[in-house]
């Protein structure tokens, strides 16, 4: 079997990010769920921008993200996700290539705009999302790359494209496409409001098809109904090699058959805002792995990671992760 020439391969909503500060009394007169992502479409997403404050744009999707962390470390990604051939979908392209990610996802044309995601920040740094899915919801088996996720070490789905029957196929395709290259296949639940959705969905893909699974508390918890994280977390094990579940200030713990390992969060002199913390915990832990380091190391390097996104505006590192790594000796 060929060695992999890629690390990671990404699949995921292509989407670009809309953040602007808010305080708690717009949510609440919004009607908008704070801390979580909700869908909206494209009328609504019109309406709410015009009400929003002063805002930066930004090129996102919870795997791009994961997928640039990658790139900032110095690894070898590419990304899968469908844009429109509009002017945000040829910024997002841009914004992805110029990180060094591999991305030929082929744009749709003559349909829905390319994705947005309207962020509003709060004084504590919570982010609250309106997600407009635009074009990225038309993603469907015929945009698998089999050459991409043959030749990569992991793919890496996101659980916000898990909607559609369409793209429920696609995982489940990638999945059997990577494992019988002899790769890797890991899922990232989102958002509880992905797992409220699809739970049942969740469950099967995940025994069938995941060896790496990323929940926060909140999620793994939704998934398996229960509000005790530890017993959430032991039964992780038996549907997924590895478990990887964040807890914001409580850290994280990875999990499988045979240990449990616990790591602290890297400190922060101050969180300005959490859009991107799983994603960039992600990229830290997936970069760990496929280089060979243990758990607990990839783990803390996942936890540096999020720490650099948190401390700014922005889902994207704006420090070389590589050099964070390497000054924290984990790499």
């Amino acid at each position: 079997m060929a060695a992999p020439n890629l690390d990671v391969v990404g699949i995921g909503n292509a989407i670009v990010d809309v953040l602007a500060q808010a305080d708690d009394s717009f949510i609440t007169a919004e009607k908008i769920n704070k801390g979580t992502m909700s869908l909206i479409d494209e009328a609504r997403a019109r309406s709410l921008y015009e009400r929003m404050n002063a805002s930066m744009e930004a090129s996102g999707g919870s795997a791009a993200n994961t997928i640039a962390g990658i790139a900032s470390l110095g690894g070898k990604a590419a990304y899968i996700g469908k844009v429109a051939d509009d002017a945000l979908g040829k910024v997002f392209a841009h914004d992805l290539r110029a990180t060094g990610v591999h991305y030929a996802t082929k744009p749709l044309s003559g349909g829905p705009a390319t994705a947005r995601c309207l962020i509003l920040v709060t004084p504590d740094a919570q982010r609250t999302m309106s997600t407009f899915l635009g074009a990225s919801a038309e993603f469907q088996p015929g945009d698998i790359d089999e050459n991409l996720i043959a030749d990569a070490q992991v793919t890496y789905l996101e659980g916000y494209l898990f909607d559609r029957p369409q793209a429920k196929d696609a995982f489940r395709q990638a999945g059997e496409i990577a494992h019988k290259a002899g790769r890797k296949v890991s899922l990232t639940l989102s958002d509880p409001f992905c797992v409220d959705r699809h739970r049942d969905d969740f469950r099967s893909l995940i025994k069938g098809h995941v060896d790496i699974l990323f929940a926060n508390e909140a999620e793994i918890c939704s998934l398996y109904q229960t509000k005790d994280f530890d017993e959430a977390a032991a039964a992780v094990w038996a549907e997924a090699d590895i478990g990887v579940l964040t807890r914001s200030e409580k850290g994280a713990t990875v999990i499988t058959a045979k240990e449990q390992i616990s790591i602290s969060a890297s400190p922060v002199a101050k969180v300005i805002d959490t859009t991107g913390a799983g994603d960039l915990f992600a990229a830290g832990f997936l970069y760990g792995f496929t280089h060979g380091q243990n758990l607990e190391k990839s783990a803390k390097l996942g936890a540096l990671c999020a720490a650099e996104i948190i401390s700014h505006f922005g889902a994207r590192p704006e420090t070389k992760l590589k050099d964070l790594a390497a000054k924290a000796g984990l790499v």
